[in-house]
C-alpha cells in the first residue's frame, strides 16, 4: 500500500524530498512514510550486490579513499553544451579528485550520463556519475550502467531522483521504475562504486541512519550527506549511523556560496539547514566571491576533521553564462584545503 501512495513508487523510502513539516515535495500530504518502519533490505527490484568485475573507475577510487581524503565537486557546466563542459574541466583538472555530475532543476535534459561521462573524461577530469530513477526504467539504467563501466567512472552515485513536478520538466511522464536503494543494488552488481545520499535534517529524522544502513546491505559503499548544517550535525548523523553498524565512508555537501546567484540556487534545495549566519557573512562582505571561497575552506575543514569523513563535495552551481567562473571557484577553494596531489 505504501508503495502504491507514494508519488515515486518507492519501497524504500523516505525521499530526501520531506519538507520540514513532513508534507511530500509534490503534495501537501504527509509523506506516506513517516508511520511506516523502515524497510529492510530483501533484494527485491534489483539484483543483489553479488558483484561483477569491478569496472576500472571503481579499482582506481577505492585506491584513492584508501590512502587520503578527497575532493569531489559539483560539475557546473550548462547542459546539453560539450564547450562549457570543456570550459569547466579547464578550470577543475588537476585541482579536484573527481566532479560529480548529476541532476539540475534547472536542467531536467541533459546528455545521458554515460555520454556526459564520456565528454568529462575526455577532458582530463574523472567523473562520479549521477544516476536518477526518475527519468528511466531499469532496463535504460542497465544500457547506462554498462556504459559507464566502460567510460570508466570513479563511482555512481544512485539516488531517487526528484519528481517531474518539480524543476524545468513537468510535462514529462515520472518513471520511477526502481528507488535509489534498488538502484544501488543494480550498480554495484555491475561493478560500479556506488554511492548515495542522505538527508539528516529531513523528517523522519531519527530513522535516516536506519535507511542508510539498507541502503549499505544493498551495496552502497559511500554516503554523501546532504546540507544539514556545521560540523556537529554532521558528526551526530555519522555517529548514529555508525552506532547502528553503518561501515560506509561519508562525504559531506559543503555549500558554495560566491554571489547572490549560487545563495538562491542553494536556496531552492529541499530542507536547506546551512551554519548559522554562513549565508549573511559572505554576501554582506565586500567580496562575496572571496569570503565565500574563504567560508567554504573553513567549513570544508571542520568536515574533514570527523572521524568517518572520506572527503567533502563542494556543493552548489551558478546562473547561466557563469559556469566557467563558478568552476574557478570550486578550483580554488580545492586549492585551500590542499589534498589534491
Amino acid at each position: 500500500m505504501t508503495l502504491l501512495e507514494c508519488p515515486k513508487l518507492m519501497e524504500y523510502g523516505p525521499c530526501g524530498g520531506v519538507r520540514f513539516d513532513g508534507s511530500c515535495e509534490v503534495s501537501p500530504h504527509p509523506c506516506v512514510f513517516l508511520e511506516t518502519p523502515t524497510a529492510r533490505w530483501h533484494g527485491g527490484g534489483a539484483p543483489g550486490p553479488s558483484v561483477a568485475r569491478q569496472s576500472e573507475g571503481a579499482v582506481r577510487m577505492r585506491g584513492l579513499l584508501s590512502t587520503r581524503q578527497i575532493v569531489v565537486a559539483d560539475f557546473p557546466a550548462r547542459a546539453l553544451d560539450a564547450r562549457s563542459i570543456t570550459e569547466c574541466a579547464a578550470a577543475l583538472t588537476g585541482r579536484v579528485d573527481a566532479v560529480l555530475a548529476g541532476d539540475a532543476g534547472t536542467a531536467r535534459v541533459q546528455y545521458s550520463p554515460s555520454y556526459r561521462a564520456h565528454l568529462i573524461r575526455s577532458s582530463g577530469l574523472d567523473v562520479w556519475t549521477g544516476l536518477n530513477c526518475r527519468d528511466r526504467n531499469r532496463v535504460a539504467m542497465e544500457g547506462e550502467l554498462a556504459g559507464l563501466a566502460h567510460v570508466g567512472v570513479s563511482g555512481v552515485h544512485c539516488v531517487t531522483g526528484d519528481h517531474t513536478l518539480t524543476g524545468s520538466r513537468p510535462d514529462a511522464r515520472p518513471v520511477f521504475d526502481l528507488d535509489s536503494t534498488e538502484a544501488a543494488a543494480l550498480a554495484r552488481a555491475n561493478g560500479h562504486l556506488v554511492s548515495v545520499a542522505e538527508s539528516p535534517a529531513a523528517p523522519p529524522v531519527d530513522r535516516r541512519p536506519s535507511r542508510l544502513l539498507e541502503k549499505q546491505r544493498a551495496g552502497a559503499e559511500v554516503c554523501f550527506v546532504n546540507h544539514c548544517g556545521g560540523a556537529a550535525a554532521v558528526a551526530a548523523f555519522v555517529g548514529a549511523s555508525r552506532d547502528l553498524g553503518v561501515t560506509m565512508r561519508f562525504i559531506p555537501c559543503v555549500p558554495i556560496v560566491v554571489d547572490r546567484a549560487s545563495a538562491e540556487l542553494l536556496r531552492s534545495f529541499t530542507t536547506l539547514v546551512l551554519p548559522d549566519g554562513y549565508l549573511d557573512r559572505i554576501l554582506a562582505a565586500r567580496d562575496p566571491f572571496a569570503e565565500g571561497v574563504a567560508s567554504a575552506a573553513d567549513l570544508a575543514r571542520s568536515f574533514l576533521a570527523i572521524d568517518g569523513v572520506a572527503g567533502v563535495n563542494l556543493s552548489g552551481g551558478a546562473d547561466p553564462g557563469g559556469e566557467a567562473w563558478f568552476a574557478e571557484a570550486l578550483a580554488r577553494i580545492s586549492d585551500e584545503l590542499e589534498l589534491v596531489q
